[in-house]
């Protein structure tokens, strides 16, 4: 068995034992070991009571982070015309149609958020194999298929997520950076988290959100008392 590095034995002593914790409490432990190089992000993991075999199981939505992800967010818009113009004044980093669509084909894909027109989509459906697995494809259920395209980039850009429940019933996202204040912390926490109750599906049976978890990129995670990280 390899050796744990310094700074990974040192963490799990410092994590050890600590469960159930309140949201602050959790948010300052983990900052406070997130020490790598880079700044890292604080990711949140939650267990749901669902399985997302059945339609009306899923969870999937998107909420805009009250102090965003501190991450830079590349987008590419599926449009013509006028509204592509829009997109790209409203700050999209790729706009096209036929011809975005066949650079994707091509394997080529440099952005983290897709949006489309809805007239685009017969050119995006083609696409549905490619960005499906990636969680890339269009959909108006998170607003990612719309005319307002100025809107919903400004929106990508301004920190919104995308969650949707894996095998498992996991959901899973990055709440901000090891660098933002502890309270932004909390705060965008407490929204993501919301924004999953309020995702609950139809079909959802017994206890929701049955776990959270806090990490850092390179961190171990810490268990997040549920009820503390309801927003208030």
């Amino acid at each position: 068995m390899a050796k744990l590095g310094k700074r990974t034995r040192a963490a799990r002593e410092a994590f050890a034992g600590q469960e159930n914790m309140s949201v602050e409490a959790a948010v300052a432990l983990v900052k406070a070991n997130a020490k790598a190089k880079f700044d890292e992000t604080i990711e949140i993991a939650m267990n749901l009571g669902v399985d997302t075999r059945h339609a009306d199981q899923m969870v999937r939505g998107v909420v805009g982070l009250p102090n965003g992800t501190g991450k830079t967010v590349r987008v590419a818009v599926f449009a013509r015309d006028a509204k592509a113009d829009e997109a790209k004044a409203a700050g999209a980093d790729i706009v096209g149609a036929e011809d975005l669509m066949e650079t994707i084909l091509g394997g080529k894909i440099e952005f983290d958020r897709c949006i489309a027109t809805p007239d685009m989509m017969p050119i995006v459906g083609r696409l549905g194999k490619i960005l499906g697995p990636r969680n890339l494809m269009p959909n108006p259920k998170v607003g990612t298929v719309t005319p307002d395209v100025a809107t919903a980039v400004a929106a990508a850009k301004g920190g919104e997520v995308q969650f949707k429940a894996e095998k498992g019933g996991v959901v899973h996202a990055g709440v901000g950076k090891a660098s933002f204040d502890e309270a932004k912390l909390v705060e965008n926490i407490r929204a993501f988290v919301d924004a999953v109750a309020k995702a609950k599906p139809t079909g959802a049976k017994g206890a929701y959100m049955k776990g959270i978890t806090i990490s850092s990129t390179m961190g171990p995670g810490v268990t997040v008392n549920v009820d503390s990280a309801n927003a208030k």
